[in-house]
């Protein structure tokens, strides 16, 4: 994970948080299956890549991005 002292940590997990359970009500899944979906996902990886600049994109943004991983591994 690149550090940015810019980027505050709490936030950012807080950011996952509401992700998560965006996720599990667009999904229609318990949160714990959207937890496992969230942190094994390609943009939870660039996410918590701060370089990759995710953590600027809103929270819809980013359940769209991992239903569409989601999608295209079917």
């Amino acid at each position: 994970m690149v550090k940015n002292p810019l980027v505050n940590e709490t936030l950012l997990q807080m950011k996952y948080a509401r992700v998560i359970v965006l996720l599990a009500k667009t999904l229609h899944i318990s949160q714990e299956r959207a937890l496992d979906l969230f942190y094994t996902s390609d943009t939870y990886r660039y996410l918590s890549n701060l370089q990759f600049h995710l953590h600027n994109m809103g929270d819809a943004y980013l359940v769209d991005e991992i239903i569409l991983e989601i999608q295209n591994r079917q």
